[in-house]
C-alpha cells in the first residue's frame, strides 16, 4: 500500500502543476479506502512543506445534506490551507492556473487559541475563536470533470485550491452565525443566498467536527489558523472574466475576479 500511496502522491502533485486532471482514484484504485486517502492528503502536504509551504489553516467540506447524500457519506471531509492559497480581497485570479474551479461562500473562522480533540464541542469552538471573516474558497479538482466519491476529494486536499479572505475581522460576541445570511453576486446578478445555518446547523459545529476529526492523525488546530467549516450555498462553476462578490451582512464581503 506504501508504494501505491507514493504513486498517488506523485499523480495529484504532477496533476496541479500541469493543470492535467487523472481518471478517478476510485475508479483507478477501486481497493482505495478513506484512510488511505487521508494517508495520501498527509503526505502531499508533508512534501509541500518540505519544500517551502506554510499550513495557515484547515477546511471542511461535505457539510451539507445534499453534498453528503450526493457522494453517499454521512460525515464531512477536510483539507489543508497553504499560505500561497491565499488571495486579497478583490484579487485577481488567473484561470489557466487552475483546472476547473468553482467558488463558494463561507464564514471562516480565526482561532484564538488551540483546538485540540477528541472531545471539542461548539462551544469551546465559540470561545477559542478570535474572529470571523468574510471568506470565497476557490475549489477545484485534480480529478477529471469532478467525477470524484468520496475517496477521490479527500486525497485530492478537500478539492482546494484558493481562499480569498476579506479585510473584515468580526469578533462574535453576541452573533448567532446560525442565522447570518448571505447573498453571492456573480458578474453583478444575484447568484445564491444562504445562511449559517446551511453548515451542519451552526458553523462551529463543523470546526468542533474538524478538532474532532485531525485528533484521529494527531493533528492539532492552532491559534492563529483560518477554518473554512463549509460552504453556505453550492459551488458555483467559474469562467474567465467572472466576478464574485459575497455578502454576509454585518460581517462585511468578499470579492475576486477571474482573467
Amino acid at each position: 500500500m506504501n508504494q501505491l500511496v507514493d504513486k498517488i502522491v506523485e499523480s495529484l502533485l504532477e496533476a496541479e502543476s500541469t493543470k492535467n486532471a487523472i481518471a478517478p482514484l476510485t475508479v483507478e484504485y477501486p481497493e482505495l479506502k478513506v484512510e488511505d486517502a487521508y494517508k495520501i492528503q498527509l503526505e502531499v502536504m508533508a512534501k509541500k512543506v518540505n519544500q517551502g509551504s506554510k499550513v495557515i489553516g484547515k477546511k471542511v467540506g461535505l457539510t451539507s445534506v445534499a453534498m453528503q447524500q450526493m457522494l453517499g457519506v454521512d460525515e464531512p471531509d477536510y483539507g489543508h490551507l497553504l499560505e500561497e492559497m491565499k488571495v486579497e480581497d478583490g484579487g485577481i485570479v488567473k484561470v489557466e492556473g487552475l483546472i476547473s474551479p468553482k467558488v463558494e461562500a463561507e464564514i471562516g473562522f480565526i482561532l484564538g487559541e488551540d483546538l485540540k480533540g477528541p472531545n471539542v464541542t461548539f462551544l469551546d469552538v465559540l470561545m477559542a475563536t478570535k474572529y470571523v471573516v468574510p471568506t470565497l474558497e476557490i475549489i477545484d479538482s485534480r480529478i477529471e470533470d469532478w467525477k470524484i466519491q468520496l475517496v477521490d476529494t479527500v486525497a485530492d486536499n478537500g478539492s482546494s485550491a484558493m481562499v480569498v479572505v476579506g479585510n473584515q475581522l468580526t469578533p462574535i460576541d453576541g452573533i448567532d452565525l446560525r442565522t447570518v445570511g448571505m447573498v453571492i453576486f456573480q458578474n453583478g446578478e444575484m447568484a445564491e443566498t444562504g445562511s449559517g445555518a446551511a453548515v451542519l446547523g451552526h458553523p462551529a459545529q463543523a470546526v468542533a467536527w474538524l478538532a474532532n476529526k485531525l485528533h484521529e492523525f494527531g493533528i492539532t488546530l492552532k491559534a492563529g489558523e483560518l477554518i473554512l467549516p463549509g460552504a453556505l450555498t453550492k459551488a458555483l462553476p467559474v469562467r474567465a472574466g467572472d466576478q464574485f462578490s459575497a455578502h454576509f451582512g454585518s460581517l462585511g464581503s468578499v470579492s475576486v475576479t477571474f482573467e
